[in-house]
């Protein structure tokens, strides 16, 4: 007899369809079984934000969601956010004021920062560090991951206020 349940979710857009023990790790089943390698597995404790993805408008630390818990609903990682032809703001921010070294807690930063401009489209300096404190970078000191947030939320604007 199999444990498993029949889930649903939305990744990016697609709709998935599986069969997964209910035990099983969100972050798992993404990278593993549906080949979503952006977020990455960094302390499983929920801790560096790596894993860091959008679910049904919040920002959620997959390493520590079972694949149950996510099933019916939607699932925004980095990769759904933008690609190499077309980058989101803070992809190209982050990539034009340095706001990466080794790249491992990027897919978790951006994602992260994304909903934090969706929240707060103007944020203050301390409102970004506060808002991203949950998210680690053993690398960069945070200043240029601030001034990527930062240029990514002017041109937002500036975009926004152009389409009006």
């Amino acid at each position: 007899m199999s444990n498993k349940m029949h889930i649903k979710l939305n990744v990016n857009g697609k709709d998935e369809e599986f069969l997964a023990e209910p035990r099983e790790l969100l972050i798992y089943t993404l990278r593993e079984r549906l080949n979503i390698t952006g977020p990455h597995i960094g302390c499983e404790t929920s801790h560096c934000g790596a894993c860091t993805m959008t679910i049904d408008g919040k920002s959620v630390k997959a390493c520590t969601m079972f694949v149950a818990q996510a099933s019916g609903k939607s699932v925004t990682t980095i990769e759904g956010l933008g690609g190499p032809d077309d980058l989101h703001p803070l992809q190209s921010a982050f990539k034009e004021h340095h706001g990466l070294q080794c790249g491992y807690c990027t897919p978790g930063m951006i994602t992260r920062a994304a909903k934090l401009l969706e929240e707060n489209p103007n944020p203050s300096e301390e409102e970004i560090r506060f808002g991203m404190a949950g998210n680690i970078c053993r690398c960069t000191g945070y200043q240029n991951i601030v001034k990527s947030i930062q240029a990514a939320a002017t041109e937002m604007n500036a975009a926004k206020e152009a389409a009006e």
